[in-house]
């Protein structure tokens, strides 16, 4: 859409030619902005809910600085994942509200929504301490998305009577997020204990024999609790993304 259709829209709108709703799914496919380097969707929240989110690895410095400085023009917040403290050192000199999230590799950049503390909470739940940075990434992924999260860590299946212990804090959340490696059997044991939708996040830890995830993700495609969705080895942000999907659902309904 060129600036003079935009004004004509606008001016149709104004003019009652044109119902806001029309003119909003209009809007719904405005293009993006061409860097060179990267086409930046400034109406991804205007379709989705959410902003653009940057994918930091593979990127230079410079590259996810100058894409999160688009976003940020327009949006509330901006989110980078897979980032590295190269790029928090440079977001920290442009931009006044940063927040670095080391063990996730996540830069928040911008003002997230408030979250009441009453609000009911995503349990995010790992079989290790192993499998915390990719549970992180989900947690601040949802959080930043305005969701509550509750972190229950460290009670894989080899310590049943740990994750027992938090049986109640399972049964209260609006879904749950389990992360793990290994052989991956937690997904299925939280998922037979709860009413709430469960999310699989399979990790790339442990030994050989794991092929680095894929014992995990073939055991949690398999699980044979219902409600256990799944998604792909490592992807912290698809888990957390996915869970704030279903608490936005859950709010619009209420």
């Amino acid at each position: 859409m060129t600036e003079q259709q935009l004004a004509r829209l606008l001016r149709d709108v104004k003019a009652g030619r044109l119902p806001v709703a029309e003119a909003v799914e209009r809007l719904r496919e405005l293009p993006f902005e061409d860097l060179g380097f990267a086409k930046v969707d400034h109406h991804r929240a205007l379709r989705t809910g959410f902003p653009e989110v940057i994918y930091g690895a593979g990127k230079t410095v410079e590259q996810v600085v100058e894409i999160a400085k688009r976003i940020v023009a327009r949006n509330r917040v901006a989110l980078a994942t897979r980032c590295c403290p190269e790029m928090h050192e440079a977001a920290r000199e442009a931009f006044p509200d940063v927040a670095w999230h080391e063990t996730a590799r996540v830069l928040v950049i911008g003002k997230p929504p408030r979250v009441s503390p009453r609000a009911k909470p995503v349990a995010l739940v790992t079989a290790g301490t192993a499998d915390v940075p990719v549970a992180e990434e989900a947690a601040v992924t949802a959080e930043t998305m305005g969701c509550r999260v509750e972190r229950i860590f460290d009670v894989g299946v080899a310590g049943l009577h740990r994750l027992l212990r938090h049986s109640e804090k399972l049964r209260q959340a609006r879904c749950i997020i389990v992360v793990a490696g290994m052989e991956g059997a937690l997904a299925s044991v939280v998922g037979g204990l709860v009413s709430a939708p469960v999310i699989a996040v399979p990790t790339s830890v442990g030994y050989g024999a794991s092929f680095e995830g894929l014992s995990a993700l073939l055991t949690m495609l398999n699980s044979c609790a219902a409600g256990v969705v799944v998604v792909n080895i490592d992807n912290g942000f698809g888990a957390g993304y996915f869970a704030a999907l279903l608490v936005r659902g859950e709010k619009k309904r209420a």
